[in-house]
Formats: C-alpha cells, structure tokens, sequence
C-alpha cells in the first residue's frame, strides 16, 4: 500500500524519499484533501460532493479517534448521520462521487447507506423535490423536473400505467409509488456499476426483481444507455457486464407479469432495447416465449427487426416466435381464429421480406412452412410472396425454384391466382401443370349436379378477388389487384362455362405440348446415337434426322 524510494540526485548526491500512496481514494485529488484537512488544524469544509473521498480517505489512512481527537473520520461520519435532512439532489450528487472510488466506498459502507437515502427520498416526495428545498442546502442539482419520458419512450400499447400484485413482495420501505417516475431522468446519469448496486441494495437483482416500477426503470435506464456514444456507452468491461446483468433483471421482472403490464408491442419494444446491451440466452428464450405466445396480436411492423447474421431482418426470431405459438395451439381440434390471423400476418411478412437478396431459399421455405396447411384458407399470399422472391432471385436454378413452389398448396390457390401461376415464365412448367390440374379437379368436384340451379352453384364458389387481395402484399397490391390474366390470351367472360372449358383445353394443349417435347428429345437422342455408332457426322445425316421427325423443330412449352 505504502512504497518507500530512495532516489539519489545526481545535483549534490542528495537523498530524496517519495512515498506512493497505492489505491488512494480519489487519486491526487483526494490526498489534496486530506492535506488541506491536516494543515488546517483539522478543519474542513465537507459538502455532498467532496464527502466520500474524504470519507473514504479517512478510513483509508485510519484517521481515528485514537490517533486524534475530532479526526477526519469522526467529522465526515457525523456528517453523514444527517442524511435524512439531505435534498434529493444533494444524496445524487454524493452517490455520484462515489463511482471513481466505488470499491472503497462500497467496502465502507458508505455507498449502500446513500442508495438507501435515495430511495428513502423517492417514496417520502410525494412530488418533485422543489427548488427552494434544493437551493437550501447549497450544491445541489438544482429541481429534477418531472419527466415523462419514461412513459413518452416506450409505446402506449406497453401498459406501463397498470399495477402489478407482484410489486407488493418489495419492502414497503423501498417500494416505490406508482406513477413517481420524476426520477428517472435523474438516476440515468449514474453508472451500470453503480444501478447494479442499487438494484442489489433493493433486494430486486436478477431473478429476484418483482417490482414492476423497478422494472420500468431499467427499461428507461437501457433505452438510454443505448443512446450514448459507444465510449461512454459501453465503458471498461465492467461496465458492458453491469449492463448485460440489468438486461436480464428487467427481463425478468417483465417475464413476471407478462401480458398483464405488457402488451406485445411492448415486449418487441423491450426486446429491441434488451438486445442492444446483451442478453442471456435463457432470459431471452423467456421473453421470446411470452412474445410467442401473444403472436397474434403483433403488426406486421413488429415482426420487422432487423436481422444480424446477414439479412435486413431477424427471420431466425419469426420462425422461433411462430414455432412456440404453433405449439400453443396444437392442442386445439380445429383451426382457431387465431391461428388464422397468424396466417395472414406471415403472409404478409414472406411478402416484405422476399426483396432481400441475402434470403436463402431455405430460409424461405421455414417461414412458409413454418404453420401447419390448416392455418390458411387461401394461399394467395404465399404465391404473391414466391413471385417477388423469384423476381428478386432471377439466378436462382430451375431445381430451386421448384424446390420453393412446394410451399404451395395448388387446392387452395383462386382461380385468378392459378391462371396467373400458369402464365408466369419464373414458375417451372411442371409446376404450372400441377396447379393447373388440381385448379381443374376443383372445377370438376364444384360442377352441379343434373337437378342443381345455376344459383347454387356461385354460391359455394368462393370470391378470389377478395381472396387474393386481403392475402397479397403491400407493395403489389395496386399492381395486381386490376390485373387480368387468361391463359389463352383472350378473357373468359363468357360466363362460368365458357370459363371452365378454357381452362379445360388450355390444360389439354399444355399436356399433349409436353408429351410431344418428350417424343421428340427421345427420337433425338436415338438419331445421336445411332450418328456415334457410325461416327458420321455428316451433313446428310442430319438432313435424314431432320426427315425422320417429320421435318419439323422442336415445340414449344408455352
């Protein structure tokens, strides 16, 4: 603690000692005050900002009662027996010139004794401390105004406003008020450190944090420490550790009372901030599980957050949050309201994320797969969703886009979808085969019977235009929503008849085009073959091969 140098001087030889005071409270400064105490016969003026190094000096130099009569330590501890006559600025400003020094002051005492009249002022004000009380005293902070950027910050969908039964396990001497949140400027200013002793102090540290207002608090305190400089953000280590360990406090005290303060806009709104400082994987498995949970009431705006592995957004979240409601709803017979809602909001993100070129198609697969078949009635919105990737993804090979169309359920898809499918040059023919056949099977089970009506008919037809519309995405649907499509490049407004038998010789032709193609890729290869038999390579040979399948080149697809 105390090293004793010898230095010789090389002017005279002369011996100088100097003494290096090792972990001294307050540096330089510090013994500067100490000094002054000394040579003025033991006098000093103490005030809230220079009581804890003087303080803390004290016990570090052992400046008893036994060394001397009305000692250093001896007049800073009577000082700080008149705590509770302090202002609210004044106990701050003290508990803010403990942190270049907090070990000291903890290892005193002192700290955990200012925290303690911290908040003994914050459930005695019944209002914001006024600034005739605070100019009383001298040096203080002057009036904390009243601040409502505790609630202004968050969304008012958070509820931040209702009381929770689990504030009531706090000691009541340290539980504060609901709606006394004037402090929460004011305690922003002091170091993770120091609010993790507070929290600590409190009895509401990690898994122990039951007080709603504290947890507001912390939200408050995050919100704000992600708005810092990186520097003054983050700090030394320690620092960036205190902040990650009052993330997983104050997810914990919203784990707590869950949808009852929360809604969950508000618990997207807490996962921004939480992940911004870090956050425990089981502290976040326990919010993402309440989010999950309540997946039905998010926005489509919710769902867009931004994503760290690569892509615009998280879809790794949307896929974890949608795989917990899933199993939520599992045990249900039939598909609820719910479900489908869930449906239509996925819908809708797969259409707002397709644009992103570093969306793999696997990715896109699990987003859509993500919900069993029974989730959507209509799968207009996933086709909308595949057509803007396909078009963002013109690279993609023909293995991959078929592999992306097994997200499509063909039986469910409108009519007007399913001939805009077929005429789509970025979906593989196969593909459009398929849908084309299952359109035409769900023709054939609609048609009446030989005693139906006409009437009855359109009834149990569905309406695609309301279908497709309140499935398509945002940025398309002023687009598509007017658009026509017709296979054969005429309108089939001849009635549903007329209808039904176009599509029915559309089919018809795209069937025998394929089989014809085939014929002829066979009878190619044969003539190839035959040609390296022979290893003629002639010209006639070619004209022969020309003659034999019927002088005519190969069909077209479409």
């Amino acid at each position: 603690m105390v090293k004793q140098e010898k230095i010789m001087k090389k002017a005279g030889r002369k011996e100088a000692v100097s003494i290096k005071l090792a972990g001294f409270p307050g540096g330089a400064d510090g013994f500067e005050l100490v000094a002054r105490f000394c040579y003025n016969n033991g006098r000093v003026l103490l005030c809230p900002s220079n009581l804890p190094v003087l303080h803390c000096a004290a016990v570090f130099l052992e400046m008893t009662e036994e060394v001397c009569a009305c000692n250093l330590l001896a007049q800073a501890e009577a000082f700080v027996n008149g705590l509770c006559y302090w202002t609210w600025g004044d106990v701050l400003t003290a508990v803010r010139s403990c942190e270049p020094f907090a070990a000291a002051a903890d290892s005193s005492g002192l700290l955990e004794r200012l925290i303690s009249a911290l908040f003994s002022k914050i459930t005695a004000t019944p209002e914001t401390p006024t600034a005739a009380a605070s100019a009383a005293c001298g040096g203080g902070m002057g009036t904390p105004n009243r601040s409502s950027s505790s609630c202004s910050s968050s969304p008012d969908t958070v509820g931040f406003g209702r009381s929770s039964s689990s504030a009531t396990k706090t000691p009541e001497s340290m539980r504060p008020c609901a709606g006394r949140e004037w402090w929460f400027d004011d305690m922003t200013s002091l170091s993770p450190p120091t609010i993790e002793k507070v929290m600590r102090v409190l009895g509401c540290y990690g898994v122990e944090n039951k007080n709603l207002i504290l947890t507001r608090f912390l939200l408050h305190y995050l919100r704000a420490a992600t708005r810092r400089p990186p520097a003054l953000c983050e700090g030394e280590r320690e620092g960036a550790a205190a902040l990650a360990g009052l993330a997983d406090t104050a997810v914990h005290g919203v784990a707590l009372v869950g949808g009852t303060a929360f809604s969950c806009r508000g618990l997207f709104w807490v996962l921004r901030i939480v992940s911004a400082v870090g956050l425990s994987r089981e502290c976040r498995h326990k919010l993402e599980r309440l989010m999950g949970l309540m997946l039905d009431q998010a926005t489509l705006d919710d769902l867009l957050v931004s994503g760290d592995d690569g892509g615009v957004y998280d879809v790794n979240l949307v896929m974890r949050l949608v795989r917990v409601f899933v199993a939520s709803e599992e045990e249900a017979d039939a598909p609820s309201q719910r479900m489908r809602k869930v449906g239509r909001l996925v819908d809708k993100y797969l259409g707002e994320i397709s644009p992103d070129h570093g969306l793999k198609v696997s990715k896109f697969l699990a987003v859509a797969e993500s919900l069993p078949d029974s989730a959507r009635d209509c799968y207009d919105g996933v086709y909308r969703a595949l057509d803007i990737y396909l078009e963002s993804h013109p690279v993609l090979s023909l293995e991959e886009r078929t592999t992306l169309c097994r997200c499509l359920n063909y039986e469910k898809l409108t009519l007007e979808a399913c001939k805009d499918l077929a005429k789509n040059r970025r979906i593989p023919p196969g593909v459009a085969v398929q849908a084309l056949a299952s359109q035409q099977c769900k023709l054939h089970i609609s048609e009446p019977g030989p005693g139906a009506a006409a009437p009855a008919t359109k009834e149990r037809r569905p309406d695609p235009s309301a279908c497709s519309q309140s499935q398509t995405p945002r940025r398309r649907v002023a687009r598509r929503a007017t658009r026509s499509v017709d296979l054969g490049g005429c309108r089939g407004g001849g009635g549903d008849d007329d209808e039904k038998e176009l599509l029915r010789l559309n089919l018809q032709r795209m069937q025998s085009r394929v089989v014809e193609l085939e014929r002829a890729c066979k009878e190619m290869k044969g003539q190839m073959s035959k040609m390296a038999k022979g290893k003629s390579f002639s010209f006639g040979a070619g004209a022969a091969s020309c003659h034999q399948t019927g002088g005519r080149g190969l069909p077209r697809l479409c």
